[in-house]
């Protein structure tokens, strides 16, 4: 499947043909098959089965799992998060 892109300027709008010709193009690109390559292969069940959430009701518990994970400083890795107050000094 070959990548097609359109560039359309501010305002302006796919034509009718353009339009039709993208979900003539979608539409045969859906009943394609996946793909998998080297760098992407298709997971087993078992490696799926491996995947968590990682959305924390709290961060006593982000900071739990992130032990757990060996991040022995989870509490460095908030640092990161917050904001940077920099004051500009004026001549």
């Amino acid at each position: 499947m070959e990548i097609v892109t359109y560039t359309l300027e501010v305002g302006e709008e796919l034509t009718h043909e353009e339009h039709a010709a993208m979900a003539v193009r979608l539409e045969s690109a859906s009943k394609l098959p996946y793909v998998y390559d080297p760098d992407c292969p298709l997971l087993t069940p078992e490696q799926l089965a491996e995947f968590r959430p990682v959305n924390f009701a709290t961060m006593e518990e982000r900071a739990l799992a992130m032990r757990k994970a060996g991040i022995k400083e989870p509490e460095t890795a908030y640092e990161a998060e917050k904001p940077i107050n920099i004051e500009h000094a004026t001549a």
